[in-house]
Protein backbone atom coordinates (compact mmCIF):
# COMPACT_ATOMS: atom_id res chain seq x y z
CA UNK A 1 0.00 0.00 0.00
CA UNK A 2 1.30 3.32 -0.95
CA UNK A 3 2.09 6.41 1.17
CA UNK A 4 -0.92 8.70 1.04
CA UNK A 5 0.13 12.07 -1.04
CA UNK A 6 1.14 14.81 0.87
CA UNK A 7 -1.70 17.95 -0.27
CA UNK A 8 1.14 20.47 1.05
CA UNK A 9 3.86 19.41 -1.48
CA UNK A 10 0.86 19.85 -4.28
CA UNK A 11 -0.21 23.31 -2.68
CA UNK A 12 3.65 24.37 -2.05
CA UNK A 13 4.94 23.76 -5.78
CA UNK A 14 1.53 25.46 -7.70
CA UNK A 15 2.52 28.05 -5.10
CA UNK A 16 6.06 28.26 -6.06
CA UNK A 17 4.70 28.05 -10.11
CA UNK A 18 2.46 30.87 -9.52
CA UNK A 19 5.26 32.96 -7.51
CA UNK A 20 7.40 32.65 -10.36
CA UNK A 21 5.00 33.60 -13.07
CA UNK A 22 4.18 36.65 -10.59
CA UNK A 23 7.80 37.49 -10.41
CA UNK A 24 8.56 37.27 -14.51
CA UNK A 25 5.86 39.87 -14.77
CA UNK A 26 6.56 42.29 -12.35
CA UNK A 27 10.41 41.80 -12.59
CA UNK A 28 11.02 44.88 -15.35
CA UNK A 29 9.58 46.97 -12.50
CA UNK A 30 11.87 46.00 -9.91
CA UNK A 31 14.29 48.99 -10.68
CA UNK A 32 11.43 51.67 -10.39
CA UNK A 33 10.68 50.07 -7.63
CA UNK A 34 13.88 50.25 -5.35
CA UNK A 35 14.24 53.91 -6.91
CA UNK A 36 10.81 54.74 -5.50
CA UNK A 37 11.47 52.81 -1.95
CA UNK A 38 15.03 54.49 -2.22
CA UNK A 39 13.41 57.99 -2.23
CA UNK A 40 10.91 57.30 0.75
CA UNK A 41 12.91 55.50 2.71
CA UNK A 42 16.64 57.63 2.65
CA UNK A 43 17.90 53.88 3.09
CA UNK A 44 19.14 51.66 0.75
CA UNK A 45 18.81 48.52 3.28
CA UNK A 46 15.53 50.05 4.34
CA UNK A 47 14.30 50.53 -0.03
CA UNK A 48 15.61 47.00 -0.65
CA UNK A 49 13.26 45.76 2.95
CA UNK A 50 10.00 47.84 1.37
CA UNK A 51 10.51 46.96 -1.98
CA UNK A 52 10.47 43.00 -0.83
CA UNK A 53 7.83 43.22 1.44
CA UNK A 54 5.81 44.91 -1.12
CA UNK A 55 6.38 42.71 -3.67
CA UNK A 56 5.02 39.63 -1.83
CA UNK A 57 2.43 42.23 -0.39
CA UNK A 58 1.15 42.64 -4.42
CA UNK A 59 1.35 38.90 -4.71
CA UNK A 60 -1.36 38.16 -2.25
CA UNK A 61 -3.63 41.19 -3.08
CA UNK A 62 -3.79 39.77 -6.47
CA UNK A 63 -4.67 36.52 -5.99
CA UNK A 64 -7.52 37.97 -3.81
CA UNK A 65 -8.66 41.00 -6.34
CA UNK A 66 -12.11 40.31 -7.65
CA UNK A 67 -11.96 43.28 -9.85
CA UNK A 68 -10.42 43.56 -13.11
CA UNK A 69 -6.33 43.30 -13.68
CA UNK A 70 -4.99 46.76 -12.72
CA UNK A 71 -4.95 49.16 -15.73
CA UNK A 72 -1.51 50.88 -14.78
CA UNK A 73 1.04 48.05 -13.37
CA UNK A 74 3.19 51.06 -12.27
CA UNK A 75 0.99 52.98 -10.79
CA UNK A 76 -0.14 49.92 -8.55
CA UNK A 77 2.85 48.72 -7.66
CA UNK A 78 3.70 52.39 -6.23
CA UNK A 79 0.60 52.73 -4.46
CA UNK A 80 1.12 49.71 -2.55
CA UNK A 81 4.13 50.67 -1.60
CA UNK A 82 3.37 53.81 -0.38
CA UNK A 83 0.52 52.28 1.80
CA UNK A 84 3.05 49.85 3.03
CA UNK A 85 5.23 52.55 3.94
CA UNK A 86 3.23 54.94 5.62
CA UNK A 87 1.85 52.10 7.41
CA UNK A 88 5.41 51.74 8.88
CA UNK A 89 5.64 55.33 9.56
CA UNK A 90 2.20 55.30 11.48
CA UNK A 91 3.62 52.16 13.38
CA UNK A 92 6.95 52.91 14.31
CA UNK A 93 5.67 56.84 15.81
CA UNK A 94 3.25 54.97 18.34
CA UNK A 95 5.59 52.70 19.62
CA UNK A 96 8.84 55.29 19.88
CA UNK A 97 9.85 59.01 18.96
CA UNK A 98 8.23 60.95 16.82
CA UNK A 99 9.56 60.71 12.52
CA UNK A 100 11.18 64.18 13.07
CA UNK A 101 12.75 63.79 16.27
CA UNK A 102 14.29 60.36 15.24
CA UNK A 103 15.63 61.55 11.98
CA UNK A 104 17.40 64.23 14.17
CA UNK A 105 18.46 60.99 16.37
CA UNK A 106 19.86 58.77 14.07
CA UNK A 107 20.90 61.35 10.93
CA UNK A 108 22.40 59.18 7.45
CA UNK A 109 25.48 61.18 6.25
CA UNK A 110 24.70 60.49 3.23
CA UNK A 111 21.48 62.49 3.28
CA UNK A 112 23.63 65.61 2.27
CA UNK A 113 24.51 64.58 -0.69
CA UNK A 114 21.41 63.36 -1.98
CA UNK A 115 19.15 65.53 -3.57
CA UNK A 116 15.93 63.85 -3.01
CA UNK A 117 16.95 62.28 0.28
CA UNK A 118 18.02 65.11 1.80
CA UNK A 119 14.92 67.41 1.51
CA UNK A 120 12.39 64.64 1.34
CA UNK A 121 13.34 63.71 4.91
CA UNK A 122 11.66 66.90 5.60
CA UNK A 123 8.32 66.50 4.71
CA UNK A 124 5.19 64.90 6.25
CA UNK A 125 4.91 61.25 4.56
CA UNK A 126 1.92 62.68 1.65
CA UNK A 127 4.41 65.71 0.56
CA UNK A 128 7.10 63.08 0.64
CA UNK A 129 5.33 60.52 -1.97
CA UNK A 130 3.56 63.41 -3.96
CA UNK A 131 6.93 65.10 -4.51
CA UNK A 132 8.76 62.27 -5.33
CA UNK A 133 6.43 60.71 -7.86
CA UNK A 134 6.14 63.96 -9.73
CA UNK A 135 9.71 65.18 -9.49
CA UNK A 136 11.49 61.64 -9.70
CA UNK A 137 9.27 59.97 -11.43
CA UNK A 138 7.41 62.45 -13.16
CA UNK A 139 3.95 61.02 -13.47
CA UNK A 140 0.77 63.27 -13.55
CA UNK A 141 -1.16 64.74 -11.34
CA UNK A 142 -3.79 62.23 -11.92
CA UNK A 143 -1.37 59.44 -11.55
CA UNK A 144 -0.38 60.25 -8.53
CA UNK A 145 -3.68 60.76 -7.21
CA UNK A 146 -4.36 57.48 -8.10
CA UNK A 147 -1.07 56.25 -5.82
CA UNK A 148 -2.39 57.81 -3.29
CA UNK A 149 -6.11 56.79 -3.10
CA UNK A 150 -6.74 61.34 -3.01
CA UNK A 151 -7.88 63.73 -5.05
CA UNK A 152 -5.90 65.67 -7.71
CA UNK A 153 -6.69 69.04 -5.55
CA UNK A 154 -5.12 67.29 -2.61
CA UNK A 155 -1.88 66.45 -4.71
CA UNK A 156 -1.57 70.05 -5.68
CA UNK A 157 -1.57 70.97 -2.50
CA UNK A 158 1.03 68.40 -0.81
CA UNK A 159 3.17 69.44 -3.88
CA UNK A 160 2.26 73.02 -3.03
CA UNK A 161 3.41 72.44 0.76
CA UNK A 162 6.33 69.96 0.14
CA UNK A 163 7.60 72.56 -2.37
CA UNK A 164 7.98 75.30 -0.02
CA UNK A 165 10.01 73.57 3.32
CA UNK A 166 12.89 72.18 0.34
CA UNK A 167 15.29 73.30 2.12
CA UNK A 168 19.00 71.61 2.90
CA UNK A 169 20.36 71.38 6.39
CA UNK A 170 23.71 70.29 6.84
CA UNK A 171 23.05 67.01 8.62
CA UNK A 172 25.58 66.17 11.87
CA UNK A 173 28.29 63.01 10.92
CA UNK A 174 26.77 59.29 11.85
CA UNK A 175 27.20 57.84 15.55
CA UNK A 176 29.07 54.91 14.78
CA UNK A 177 27.97 51.81 16.73
CA UNK A 178 30.32 49.87 18.09
CA UNK A 179 31.50 46.18 16.47
CA UNK A 180 30.11 43.34 18.75
CA UNK A 181 32.28 40.76 19.50
CA UNK A 182 30.68 38.60 17.98
CA UNK A 183 30.38 39.94 14.48
CA UNK A 184 34.29 39.75 14.55
CA UNK A 185 33.89 36.38 15.16
CA UNK A 186 31.31 36.03 12.28
CA UNK A 187 33.69 37.17 9.97
CA UNK A 188 36.85 35.10 11.39
CA UNK A 189 35.18 31.40 11.33
CA UNK A 190 33.43 32.44 8.08
CA UNK A 191 36.86 32.91 6.21
CA UNK A 192 38.24 29.82 7.75
CA UNK A 193 35.12 28.11 6.80
CA UNK A 194 34.73 26.49 9.88
CA UNK A 195 30.72 25.63 9.99
CA UNK A 196 30.71 24.57 12.98
CA UNK A 197 32.04 27.51 14.62
CA UNK A 198 29.58 29.89 12.99
CA UNK A 199 26.79 27.60 13.56
CA UNK A 200 27.82 27.96 17.65
CA UNK A 201 27.58 31.78 17.60
CA UNK A 202 23.90 31.51 16.63
CA UNK A 203 20.65 31.34 19.14
CA UNK A 204 19.21 28.38 18.84
CA UNK A 205 16.25 29.76 16.84
CA UNK A 206 17.80 32.09 14.78
CA UNK A 207 17.30 33.14 11.29
CA UNK A 208 18.74 33.29 8.08
CA UNK A 209 17.64 35.17 4.79
CA UNK A 210 18.56 35.36 1.73
CA UNK A 211 16.69 38.46 0.53
CA UNK A 212 14.39 37.67 -2.35
CA UNK A 213 15.44 33.90 -1.91
CA UNK A 214 14.75 31.92 1.68
CA UNK A 215 14.57 32.28 5.01
CA UNK A 216 15.10 29.71 7.10
CA UNK A 217 14.74 29.31 11.10
CA UNK A 218 16.80 27.24 13.78
CA UNK A 219 20.23 26.08 13.79
CA UNK A 220 20.37 22.71 11.81
CA UNK A 221 17.83 24.56 9.13
CA UNK A 222 20.23 27.68 8.58
CA UNK A 223 23.21 25.09 8.75
CA UNK A 224 22.20 22.62 6.37
CA UNK A 225 20.48 24.98 3.83
CA UNK A 226 21.81 28.62 3.27
CA UNK A 227 24.68 29.19 5.93
CA UNK A 228 26.51 26.11 3.92
CA UNK A 229 25.33 27.36 0.48
CA UNK A 230 27.14 30.90 1.39
CA UNK A 231 30.23 29.04 2.21
CA UNK A 232 30.43 26.41 -0.22
CA UNK A 233 27.83 27.81 -2.88
CA UNK A 234 30.33 28.77 -6.10
CA UNK A 235 30.78 25.39 -6.25
CA UNK A 236 27.73 24.56 -7.38
CA UNK A 237 28.08 27.96 -9.73
CA UNK A 238 30.65 26.03 -11.59
CA UNK A 239 28.46 22.72 -12.19
CA UNK A 240 27.20 22.25 -15.76
CA UNK A 241 24.65 20.26 -14.53
CA UNK A 242 23.17 23.35 -12.15
CA UNK A 243 23.24 25.28 -15.40
CA UNK A 244 20.11 23.74 -16.86
CA UNK A 245 17.95 24.87 -14.21
CA UNK A 246 20.04 28.29 -12.43
CA UNK A 247 20.15 31.60 -13.89
CA UNK A 248 23.89 31.54 -13.92
CA UNK A 249 24.66 34.08 -16.97
CA UNK A 250 26.26 36.73 -14.75
CA UNK A 251 28.60 33.98 -12.86
CA UNK A 252 30.29 32.64 -15.83
CA UNK A 253 33.88 34.65 -14.84
CA UNK A 254 33.15 33.34 -11.11
CA UNK A 255 35.42 30.75 -9.94
CA UNK A 256 34.49 27.63 -7.39
CA UNK A 257 36.41 29.51 -4.52
CA UNK A 258 34.32 30.35 -1.46
CA UNK A 259 34.31 34.29 -0.90
CA UNK A 260 36.17 36.18 1.50
CA UNK A 261 34.46 38.11 4.40
CA UNK A 262 35.38 41.46 5.41
CA UNK A 263 34.20 43.67 7.79
CA UNK A 264 33.41 47.17 7.25
CA UNK A 265 31.37 50.51 8.41
CA UNK A 266 28.54 51.39 6.33
CA UNK A 267 26.56 54.66 7.82
CA UNK A 268 28.23 54.14 10.99
CA UNK A 269 26.85 50.42 11.71
CA UNK A 270 28.99 47.64 10.61
CA UNK A 271 28.43 45.22 7.50
CA UNK A 272 29.95 42.11 6.33
CA UNK A 273 31.06 42.48 3.30
CA UNK A 274 31.48 39.22 0.81
CA UNK A 275 34.58 39.08 -1.92
CA UNK A 276 34.47 36.93 -4.76
CA UNK A 277 37.04 35.57 -6.45
CA UNK A 278 36.44 35.75 -10.79
CA UNK A 279 38.73 35.13 -13.56
CA UNK A 280 39.33 38.54 -13.67
CA UNK A 281 39.77 39.78 -9.93
CA UNK A 282 38.16 39.76 -6.74
CA UNK A 283 34.69 41.71 -6.82
CA UNK A 284 31.86 41.98 -3.80
CA UNK A 285 28.93 40.42 -4.69
CA UNK A 286 27.00 39.95 -1.26
CA UNK A 287 26.90 41.57 1.99
CA UNK A 288 25.69 40.44 5.43
CA UNK A 289 23.69 42.15 8.38
CA UNK A 290 23.70 40.76 11.64
CA UNK A 291 21.39 41.09 14.59
CA UNK A 292 22.76 40.73 17.96
CA UNK A 293 21.77 39.84 21.16
CA UNK A 294 24.21 40.14 23.71
CA UNK A 295 26.59 37.95 22.83
CA UNK A 296 25.23 35.44 19.81
CA UNK A 297 23.45 36.32 16.77
CA UNK A 298 19.91 36.00 16.06
CA UNK A 299 19.67 36.48 12.80
CA UNK A 300 21.25 36.86 9.70
CA UNK A 301 20.50 38.73 6.40
CA UNK A 302 22.19 38.20 3.37
CA UNK A 303 22.01 40.40 0.80
CA UNK A 304 22.88 38.12 -2.75
CA UNK A 305 19.85 38.98 -4.63
CA UNK A 306 19.00 42.76 -5.51
CA UNK A 307 21.03 44.58 -7.92
CA UNK A 308 19.98 47.64 -6.82
CA UNK A 309 21.18 47.62 -3.26
CA UNK A 310 24.13 46.08 -4.17
CA UNK A 311 25.49 48.62 -6.17
CA UNK A 312 24.33 51.53 -3.89
CA UNK A 313 26.43 50.15 -0.70
CA UNK A 314 29.45 49.22 -3.25
CA UNK A 315 29.49 52.81 -4.61
CA UNK A 316 29.58 54.21 -0.88
CA UNK A 317 31.70 52.09 -0.05
CA UNK A 318 33.79 52.32 -3.06
CA UNK A 319 34.27 48.82 -3.94
CA UNK A 320 33.80 47.13 -6.81
CA UNK A 321 30.98 45.00 -7.12
CA UNK A 322 29.45 42.57 -9.71
CA UNK A 323 25.33 41.89 -9.30
CA UNK A 324 22.95 38.49 -9.40
CA UNK A 325 20.41 39.36 -10.63
CA UNK A 326 16.53 39.08 -8.90
CA UNK A 327 16.72 35.12 -8.70
CA UNK A 328 18.68 31.88 -8.60
CA UNK A 329 16.46 30.02 -11.16
CA UNK A 330 15.87 30.71 -14.98
CA UNK A 331 12.87 32.34 -16.53
CA UNK A 332 10.09 29.85 -16.97
CA UNK A 333 12.01 27.11 -15.31
CA UNK A 334 10.55 25.84 -11.82
CA UNK A 335 13.05 26.55 -9.06
CA UNK A 336 14.86 23.31 -7.46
Amino acid sequence: MSAPENPFEALNDAAKETWQRFLDTYEPLRPELYRYCRHLTRSPWDAEDLAQDRLARAFVTLAQWHQSPPSSPRAWIFRIASNLWIDRVRARRETSLPEREQQRAAPEPQATREAAGTLISLLSRQERAAVVLKDAFELTLEEIAEVLVTTTGAVKAALHRGRAKLAVDEMPAPVRIPTPAVVNAFVDAFNARDLDRLISLLVDDAALEVVGATDEYGKDAVRDGPMKGMLFGTRRVVDPMARQFLDLEAHDQMLPESPRAELRIHRGEPVVVLWYQHKDGEFVRAFIQLEVDGDRIVRVKNHFYGPEVLREVCAELGVPCRTNGYRYWRRGEPSH
